[in-house]
């Protein structure tokens, strides 16, 4: 399974991959990298990621899956479908380290939500404008109010009713 899982982030073109950012969990052990930045970033106030994550968002910066390349720990991945409750890389599903526990991303069946959090973003932590997230998306489900400027849609982004 590792072997195919290592496939599906192989770039898909010629380019050559040259790190842009660098994630890792935890305990150090999963580390990936990605060569370009979110194609979007967003607060998810769903009740999946509210106990998935154990807050009341996640936050997410998503990425072509071609654009990741994991540099260690593929071995210690840990996935789970919640749709089947199945824990198999059954897509989409969530991924996570199975030494330390650290949600690592949502996988889709094209994109990679990766989670700002485990980006290294310096010392103090300055983070990049492409992962500053653009919107807040099942809104509705939302158990702390966000005021902020950012549209509020009450299921996914630009498919369902902005509040």
């Amino acid at each position: 399974m590792m072997n195919e899982f290592a496939d599906l982030f192989a770039p898909k073109t010629n380019f050559p991959f040259k790190a842009k950012y660098r994630a890792s969990c935890h305990c150090n052990s999963v580390q990936y990298e990605v060569c370009a930045d979110p194609v979007d970033a967003k607060f998810c106030h769903c009740r999946v990621c509210q106990k998935l994550h154990g807050a009341p968002m996640q936050w997410a910066a998503i990425f072509h899956k071609h654009h990741v390349r994991f540099v260690a720990g593929m071995d210690h991945l840990r996935f789970y479908n919640s749709q089947h409750d199945r824990h198999e890389r059954i897509l989409p599903c969530k991924v996570s380290c199975a030494l330390c526990g650290t949600p690592i991303a949502d996988e889709g069946r094209h994109m990679w939500l990766a989670f700002p959090s485990l980006f290294n973003f310096g010392a103090p932590p300055k983070v990049q404008k492409p992962f500053k997230p653009t919107c807040h998306i099942f809104y509705s489900m939302r158990t702390i109010d966000m005021n902020d400027d950012l549209p509020k849609w009450s299921g996914h982004k630009d498919k369902s009713t902005r509040l």
